[in-house]
């Protein structure tokens, strides 16, 4: 039987993984602490149990979510050649349709952040930490300019994903040869 910690922790993670679903189904003014614990299958009372405010667990969500998308990106590039490496995120990037949960969780975390200094300065953080991740992996493989090349990179994944949220008919993949020959020197 799990003690009250490990009850304490299923909880908050159930609180977490409802209030990003919901970012993306309701958009982050409209989830409320009455949705994300009738999501989440606990009492509302849980929410502020866990979180200051309903701002930070969605902050939290938003946080946790770009944080496993950009590491999941950085990694799949690590021990491939920049050419192949790009093919691989931009083919990635084809699940973010734009209006599925996950596109419109962090369309919202990027607006949300303007207004919400803390939520700014950790995906500010994650965000520098990609693109040293991969101007890491560039400079390693002999790219010119690496440190430009990965702030261009990760600026075009961004405005990609909010291009395909606007038109639906965008497809990553166009711009991979551009970028295979940008970093092939």
């Amino acid at each position: 039987m799990p003690n009250s910690a490990d009850r304490g922790r299923r909880t908050r993670e159930q609180l977490i993984d409802a209030a990003a679903a919901l970012v993306g189904e309701v958009g982050w003014g409209a989830v409320t602490t009455r949705l994300v614990a009738e999501r989440a299958g606990v009492n509302a009372a849980l929410v502020h149990y866990h979180f200051s405010s309903v701002s930070d667990l969605l902050s939290t969500a938003a946080l946790r979510f770009a944080a496993r998308m950009l590491a999941e990106s950085a990694e799949a590039v690590r021990s491939v050649p920049p050419a192949e490496g790009v093919e691989r995120i931009f083919e990635d990037l084809s699940r973010f349709t734009g209006a599925a949960p996950e596109s419109l969780l962090l369309a919202e975390a990027f607006l949300a952040a303007h207004r919400l200094p803390e939520l700014r300065a950790g995906l500010s953080a994650l965000v520098a930490d990609f693109r040293a991740h991969i101007a890491g992996w560039l400079r390693d493989s002999g790219v010119q300019d690496a440190d430009a090349v990965a702030l261009l990179l990760g600026a075009a994944i961004d405005g990609l994903v909010l291009h395909r949220a606007l038109d639906p008919s965008v497809d990553f993949r166009a711009v991979a040869g551009p970028f295979r020959r940008l970093v092939a020197g």
